[in-house]
């Protein structure tokens, strides 16, 4: 699931001002990245076809999601100083060209390596437009409410967008699979053309990194740190949960890519209806507690479908790992966001961000393929190794979180003496 960074200026500069049209810039940011949220969630129903008729493997096709999550990663630290250079306008403007032809040459190779080629670029051209489109908001909008309302919007979309790839691929791939990889790219040319109109000029020197604002100096930062650990933990053990219940649906009732999809939506509905309400939920209850809660939630989702197993009833099956799990999500999204951000000066905060977006993306890129290995032929007994191999990955943030929370009582402790 695609992470959205907290509230920031990433220069720690004062707004621009207003731009001319607000309303219709912030529709081009935000339909940007609900494609780039949903191509996590577009290829997921559509992996058994794939695999199918290009004669992959689990395995292999898993590398449809993997592959786009290591792009991602690849290109998120380095994305700063790619904006700095050419400008965040037309390193924008670029990566979504590029992204709209990585789209259409997957709907046309008949090649698994070629096809994870262009996820792999789709994955670095996100990796460009998701943290500058949250930038741009940050320099375009005036700073309070009209801001506020700019983030809350950019980050629903990009919630809604995992959803809206879930579905589209469940519908496009009765049709062909293929459909599901060129669908972003008639998108993503209409923003790039909207964005030239709309999206305003750098304006000053390009911006260059602070003394200190290295990526080895955030290392030293515990909740930065704790935090990248828990999302990382989190998305792999969501993601990787999520391409075994596609596979047992497929290979077990035999269910298709509708209803694989339909099955699913449990898992990324709820966050996308609470979005809106996280900011307040954090800030009556707290980030360390939520990520407690949301953690513990996630990895009892994986044990429990780890000891009643997948292969029976999906009632009794999948859906309650599924819920568990997206629970996890509704409680410590938002409160893992703000945690990795919190007491970082304003200069720094881009190179933070994008550290804890790295490792996020990290983990998917990580636990996907040792679950898809795990799978082997199919069959129960490989379905609960690789649901244990997935139950430790969640308990792995669990931990972390635990430990922060411990450490931040003992503090607390030491200051009242």
């Amino acid at each position: 699931m695609t992470t959205l960074s907290p509230r920031f200026d990433p220069h720690g500069r004062a707004s621009a001002g207003p731009v001319a049209r607000p309303r219709a810039l912030l529709f081009v940011l935000a339909a940007n990245m609900l494609i780039d949220a949903l191509e996590v969630s577009v290829v997921l129903a559509a992996l058994p076809a794939i695999g199918g008729d290009l004669g992959l493997s689990p395995q292999d096709a898993q590398w449809m999601m993997s592959g786009f999550a290591l792009g991602f990663a690849a290109l998120l630290l380095s994305g700063p100083r790619i904006t700095a250079r050419w400008g965040r306008r037309r390193a924008y403007l670029v990566a979504l060209l590029v992204f709209a032809v990585a789209s259409s040459a997957g709907g046309l190779v008949h090649s698994g390596e070629l096809l994870v080629l262009t996820r792999v670029i789709k994955g670095m051209c996100a990796a460009l437009t998701a943290p500058t489109g949250l930038a741009i908001i940050a320099t375009a909008y005036r700073q309070g409410d009209e801001q506020r309302r700019a983030v809350a919007v950019y980050s629903f979309f990009g919630a809604a967008g995992f959803t809206v790839g879930l579905l589209a691929s469940g519908a496009l791939t009765v049709l062909s699979w293929r459909w599901d990889l060129v669908l972003p790219a008639p998108i993503a040319l209409g923003l790039m053309v909207l964005g030239f109109r709309l999206i305003p000029d750098d304006r000053g020197p390009a911006p260059t990194a602070s003394p200190g604002t290295g990526v080895t100096r955030f290392l030293r930062h515990g909740p930065l740190v704790r935090s990248a650990l828990c999302a990382a933990s989190l998305n792999g053990a969501y993601l990787g949960l999520l391409l075994l219940v596609t596979y047992q649906l497929h290979t077990g009732p035999g269910w298709n890519s509708w209803q694989t999809a339909v099955a699913l939506l449990p898992a990324c509905v709820p966050l996308m209806v609470s979005l809106p309400f996280a900011g307040r939920m954090v800030g009556r209850l707290g980030a360390a507690r939520l990520i407690v809660a949301g953690t513990l939630a996630a990895t009892l989702g994986c044990a429990g479908c780890a000891v009643w197993g997948v292969s029976g009833s999906y009632a009794i099956g999948a859906l309650p790992a599924l819920l568990l799990v997206e629970a996890g999500f509704v409680l410590s999204f938002a409160a893992l966001n703000m945690q990795a951000v919190a007491g970082i000066a304003a200069e720094s905060r881009q190179t933070a961000v994008s550290l804890y977006q790295t490792a996020v993306q990290l983990g998917a890129a990580l636990t996907l393929p040792a679950v898809a290995l795990l799978l082997g032929s199919g069959g129960e007994g490989p379905y609960r190794t690789a649901l244990l191999l997935i139950t430790a990955v969640a308990a792995v943030g669990a931990a972390v979180a635990c430990t922060g929370t411990r450490r931040k009582a003992e503090q607390s402790c030491v200051s009242r003496r």
